[in-house]
This record gives C-alpha cells, structure tokens and sequence, in this order.
C-alpha cells in the first residue's frame, strides 16, 4: 500500500489495530420488542412454542446424533430453523489474504457464490457451491478512486453492480467467459461524488444507490438512464436498501442519523417527500438492513448501536429534532478517534420509536455493515455485524444479548455475509483478510 501523506499514514495505522474496548449492554430493555409483532414471527419460525413429543427440541438433535435425519432438505421449515438457530458457528478457516483492505464481501442469493471487493480495485468471485470456497473469477474494476466502496449481484447473479468515487455505477457481466463492462452515468451535481452504498430491484432493471451529495439515485437499466434523483438527507447517504421483492419501498440511512422509508408509487422529484421518518440514534448511520417484509429494518450507526425499526412507527417531530440536536453535539470523528464516553449514553432520546437497540460492538473506521440471520436456517433469529475490535459480533433479536463472538481478525471487520443455507459466515476485514466461520459446535440455548 502506498502512504501519500501523514494522514493516510495515521489512518492505516489506525485502522488496522483494533479497539478493543466496547460497551455492551448487560440488561437490554426489551419492553418494546417483548409486545412486537416481530416476537412471534421469529418465535414461529424457529418453531420455540409448542413443540412436543416427536417434534420437540430434544427428540430432534437425539435423531441427528442417531443419523436418523441426515438430509437437511427434509425437515420441515420450522424443525431445520430450530436446529440450526440453536447452534452459532465458531470454527474459523482462513480463505484468503489480499494485498490491501478487503472492504465487502457478500453471498449470492442461492449461495453457489461469493462477491469480494478489496483496494487493490480486484472484484473477486469464489465458487462456494458444495462446500467449497474456489476462486474462479478476478474483474478489475473501472473508474476507480480510492477503493470500490459497495459491490452487489444482480437478480440470478449474471452481473455485478459496484461503485466507488466516481460518477457512475458499474456492471460488469460474469455469466460467460468474456466480461462486459457497462458504465451507468448519475449525472450528479457535485464535482467529487460518491455511490456509499447499491442495491438492485429484483427484477433488476432499477438500481438504487445513495451518494455523498445527500442524494438517492434511481437508474433504470432497459431506459439506460438516471430516472429519479431525490434529495433525501442532509448529508451523506451511507445506505440504502428495497423493503421487499416488490421494490416500491424504498429505505434509506444517512450521516444524519435519521433512516427514511420512500415510497416509488408517489415520489417525485420535485418534491421528493417520504411516507416516514425513524429518528433515535444519536451519531450517523453506516448500514441498513432490511427483513424482507417490507415492515422490519435495522440500522447500524456511529453511535455504537444497532437499531430496530418498525416502519408502522415513525418517529414525531420532537424525535427528529432530538436526534438533529444529538448529531449536530458531536466533535469526534470515528475514522480515527475513540468513542468518547460522553457519546456512549444509553437512555434513549425523546421520540425515539426503535423496537430495540443492541449494544455490544463498535463502530469505527469505515461504514461497518450488519445485517438479518438468514430464514431459512435461524428463522432470522440473530443480528450479526461488524466490529471494529475485529470480530464478529451477533445478537439475539429478542433479548439484546450478545450470544457470540467470533475472533479471527487483528483489525476492523467491515462487512459479514451470512450463507443464505449452511452454516457459513464469511467476514471481511481491513487486515486485509477474509475468514469463514462455521461448524455449529456451540449450542445456544433459547430460553
């Protein structure tokens, strides 16, 4: 890596040792989440109620030791969610190390592969189907300043989407032998631009992006063309996310520590209002998430916290004015200070409708990501995220509670992606490595 000037020099130096002091919440208050809706979906799905005689917890894991149940495909949904949100993966493996700062990294939809992107301006495809974890695939990425910041599969995972500090989004095609470079213009205003963050509709014809000019862009693939740019935040937009497989709800998480849901069917341009605000965190937001339901999002931010959202809860005016007030009050800078303790307060500010707040990992450095355990295995049991202190840290949805802590890293993990079948997580970390973790060998007990 090359160090331009002393502050490049701070910062790798920084980045790359890991703070490992963080505050955890040993009583999380769960007085909102207890009486939620999201209770009894996760409660449903990983079947924790009403599960007796042959069905029951017990006689399940005593048929997998007496290898009376060996295919997984054959549980029923609810049983296969159980087993596996019963047990976290704690084995970690090596996969691979690169030259400069491994900055995402994410499964396909089908989990048959893995998408990484590192500084060194590789985008790199694994073939992970059957277990494995071959590299079949290095792109070098275009128009790039300073690092590809977001990369993301298009519906079917034929292309790649990825952006970085340039004005345009890039699709690189990796169905085939040959590559296809397409450059999307945005168009934008400002002289240096920035897409933080992508996603694509699931019919991928639209793709989303948020932009350091407080902006969301919306470029429609068939037309070839930016259709929608809105002025969403007031500063830069670090995430955006689709609601569901609909993509008409639109989520969005800002620096200005406010998360927004817009709805395509009646935004316009010219006066781009959204259906709803989410207001309580206290510093920006680096990542969201959302649950796939169109109602469920989670935001991580630089306050140390990840938030619960209800999107039938806006926050009130009072709320967004108490959460400007508490950002326009900060004087640090996460890329290379430590939290300030005066930043660590747990009481939550006035209007602030989260369902819950996790504490427990920190955010430092860059956008680190978090996101939903998967359905299929977990029931989307846990939250699971980043950490600054290089780990891997995942919650319990309903309690709040840390239930485990997966080291491996002597830095900043920035992103993690869990498989969306198989007990896999993969992290990615500014130590210029990339860990899987898997092997469900401790159990977790829900209670």
């Amino acid at each position: 890596m090359t160090i331009l000037n002393p502050y490049y020099s701070l910062l790798h130096l920084i980045t790359h040792t890991a703070c490992l002091f963080v505050l955890v919440d040993s009583h999380p208050d769960t007085q909102e989440v207890d009486r939620s809706e999201i209770r009894t979906q996760i409660l449903l799905a990983t079947a924790s109620s009403n599960l007796k005689g042959k069905h029951s917890f017990t006689h399940m894991l005593n048929q997998v030791k007496d290898h009376q149940m060996i295919v997984t495909v054959f549980f029923l949904f609810e049983q296969n969610s159980r087993i596996t949100s019963d047990f976290l993966p704690n084995f970690v493996a090596h996969k691979d190390t690169y030259h400069q700062k491994a900055f995402c990294g994410v499964y396909s939809d089908d989990g048959n592969m893995f998408l990484s992107a590192c500084q060194d301006q590789n985008i790199r495809l694994y073939d992970t189907s059957r277990g494995g974890f071959t590299l079949v695939r290095t792109v070098k990425a275009r128009d790039v300043g300073w690092s590809v910041l977001d990369v993301c599969f298009t519906p079917g995972s034929r292309s790649v989407l990825y952006s970085s500090w340039s004005d345009y989004i890039h699709v690189c095609s990796i169905d085939g032998e040959s590559e296809t470079h397409t450059a999307l213009d945005l168009s934008p205003d400002e002289r240096r631009f920035c897409v933080f963050s992508l996603a694509a509709s699931i019919d991928g014809k639209e793709i989303l992006g948020g932009a350091n000019d407080g902006c969301l862009y919306v470029f429609d693939r068939e037309q070839n063309k930016r259709t929608l740019k809105i002025d969403a935040h007031e500063d830069d937009v670090n995430a955006v996310a689709f609601a569901d497989s609909s993509s008409q709800l639109l989520f969005s998480g800002s620096d200005d520590a406010v998360c927004k849901v817009w709805d395509r069917r009646t935004l316009r341009e010219d006066r781009p209002q959204p259906v709803g605000q989410l207001a309580g965190h206290r510093d920006g937001i680096t990542f969201i998430h959302s649950k796939g339901d169109a109602r469920y999002l989670i935001s991580n931010s630089k306050d140390q916290t990840i938030k619960l959202w209800d999107i039938r809860k806006f926050s009130p005016k009072e709320g967004l004015a108490a959460s400007r007030l508490a950002v326009t009050q900060q004087n640090w800078d996460y890329r290379w200070q430590q939290v300030p303790q005066r930043a660590l307060k747990k009481h939550k500010l006035t209007g602030d409708t989260s369902v819950m707040t996790y504490r427990g990992h920190g955010v430092l450095h860059t956008l680190i990501r978090c996101r939903f355990s998967p359905e299929f295995s977990t029931g989307q049991r846990f939250i699971y995220t980043g950490c600054s202190t290089g780990r891997i840290i995942i919650y319990d949805v309903l309690t709040g509670r840390v239930v485990s802590k997966l080291s491996g890293h002597d830095a900043c993990v920035r992103d993690v992606s869990w498989h969306p079948f198989q007990d896999n997580i993969i992290s990615s970390s500014v130590s210029f490595v990339l860990l899987l973790f898997s092997d469900y060998k401790t159990l977790y007990i829900v209670l």
